[in-house]
């Protein structure tokens, strides 16, 4: 028969510990695992179909309801692990709890804690949407989403950037596509020689040519500045329900047919020299001039 060893009374005691560390985090890791997932699969799907369905015309809402949601989830998931591992009396110590407060705000620093209180500015403002075209200091962009510290800007050339909320809220935001209409003004150069009300009469009748074009307010066309070397006219016509890929195409098409118009009717537009020269061209050779050229 085998002799039985019994292990000595220090690793019995260690063994134990050992036990009583896996025991607890056993329960922490249950408890923090079923808070997580019911949440995750049944709260969040639910509280952000009603944020959704009440607030349709502030998309942001939503977005930013489900990204602070799952923080508070884990946040509370965890805090369910903690007392379930047995440590729940040390929450009730306030001195634990201011020491865990102000640590984190050591951590975290002024920085984070300023995006995240203008993340939540930017949020509430009811003119400050996901979809929404901006314009700031630094870009131009659509909004994609609202998140703690930054907020994710795609680019025409459909990068995605993340620019701090601070920067948002400390600079002028401009929303140019944010009423139901929008005002486009394009300006072109006539040449002096031609008949300036043609040319205006030609530009009036290439912007009703254009279908986004509302008829009221009616379109318009005048004269902006006489420079010194040509006439400059403007047209402004309104459309709506503008997006930034709009306003640009439709810029374009409106050049497009100008050009091709005025080249129809013999405008002119201006030259794209101020200088003008003229006189005569004289060539020496053995010591005699003659006249090689004249012309302007």
């Amino acid at each position: 028969m085998i002799p039985q060893v019994s292990p000595p009374d220090w690793l019995r005691d260690v063994l134990s510990a050992y036990n009583d560390v896996v025991s607890e985090l056993g329960w922490f890791l249950a408890s923090f695992g079923v808070i997580y997932a019911l949440g995750h699969l049944f709260l969040l799907p639910v509280v952000t179909r009603v944020i959704g369905s009440r607030n349709r015309n502030n998309p942001t809402i939503e977005t930013a309801t489900e990204t602070y949601l799952r923080v508070v989830l884990l946040g509370f998931a965890t805090l369910a692990g903690v007392i379930a591992a047995g440590y729940g009396r040390v929450l009730s110590e306030t001195a634990v709890i201011v020491a865990a407060i102000t640590f984190a705000l050591g951590i975290a620093g002024q920085q984070v804690f300023g995006s995240l209180i203008s993340g939540m500015f930017l949020v509430a403002d009811p003119d400050f949407n996901v979809g929404d075209w901006i314009e700031w200091p630094e870009g131009r962009g659509t909004i994609e989403a609202v998140h703690f510290r930054v907020t994710r800007i795609r680019t025409l050339n459909n990068e995605t950037i993340s620019v701090p909320n601070t920067e948002l809220t400390a600079n002028a935001i401009t929303r140019p596509y944010g009423r139901d209409r929008y005002r486009i003004t394009e300006q072109v150069y006539v040449a002096y020689a031609e008949d300036t009300e043609r040319a205006l009469m030609e530009l009036r009748q290439v912007t009703t040519t254009l279908d986004p074009v509302l008829s009221d307010p009616a379109p318009d066309a005048r004269i902006v500045d006489l420079g010194e070397n040509a006439v400059t006219i403007q047209a402004a016509f309104w459309i709506d329900e503008p997006t930034n890929s709009d306003i640009l195409t439709l810029r374009s098409d409106f050049r497009r047919v100008v050009k091709r118009r005025f080249d129809e009717e013999g405008i002119t537009l201006a030259p794209p020299s101020a200088q003008s020269l003229s006189g005569a061209v004289t060539v020496t050779e053995h010591g005699s001039e003659s006249p090689a050229s004249t012309g302007e």
